[in-house]
């Protein structure tokens, strides 16, 4: 099976199915676009003129949660629950996740002092319902390593770089997201996931954004 994956460098949605094939060694490619420009041939297979896009066999997927969950099928071991109920939660959680990196987004784009907060305590406070949720670790589905933690980990990268500058979210009132966070962070395929140069691309990126919270970005 051949498998291609069209990413733009730094989306954390791409991210998300980098981790999915990574931990199921699955072998891919990846071809990068700039979305701002995206060529012809991305316009035409791209119903949302969104990454990632997974080609197989040159049929093409779109949407993260469903490339993943194909990922996840055809290869070896499962990252959902077996029990129905139990897999329709992770799904809703993962759904979950997506919301709160849109709110993360807002947080570090809003242009005006008031919206940057309000993001931020919008995200503090879904955050903080996932806390209620978490069980014991180390994963979101404790010993299991799900889908619903490649979801999460490329959020929680995100989170803690943001920490250089000015945190957006009160790891204080998060403990077991905290733990659940670094676990994920701790993992080989979960820092080989970032792309290569993040840690010098992405500040670039915070300060073009002109949003209130490029002030606080060195």
């Amino acid at each position: 099976m051949d498998l291609e994956l069209v990413s733009f460098k730094l989306c954390p949605f791409v991210q998300r199915s980098v981790i999915t094939l990574l931990y199921k060694k699955a072998p891919f490619r990846t071809t990068f676009i700039n979305l701002n420009e995206p060529p012809e041939w991305f316009r035409d297979i791209s119903p949302l003129g969104k990454v990632p896009l997974l080609k197989v066999d040159g049929e093409v997927l779109f949407e993260s949660a469903i490339i993943n969950e194909f990922i996840d099928e055809v290869t070896p071991g499962s990252l959902m629950p077996a029990d129905p109920l139990l897999r329709a939660k992770n799904r809703a959680w993962i759904e979950f996740g997506s919301n709160c990196l849109g709110q993360m987004f807002t947080a570090i784009s809003g242009k005006e002092a008031q919206a940057h907060e309000d993001a931020c305590s919008d995200l503090n406070r879904s955050l903080a319902f996932l806390e209620k949720m978490m069980g014991e670790g180390p994963y979101f589905n404790g010993a299991d390593f799900s889908l619903v933690d490649t979801a999460y980990a490329p959020l929680f990268q995100r989170l803690m770089f943001l920490n250089r500058f000015k945190p957006v979210v009160d790891w204080d009132a998060l403990p077991k997201l905290r733990a659940w966070s670094d676990n994920l962070l701790a993992m080989a395929v979960i820092r080989e996931s970032l792309a290569e140069g993040f840690d010098e691309i992405y500040p670039k990126v915070l300060k073009g954004m002109g949003g209130h919270y490029a002030g606080f970005v060195g």
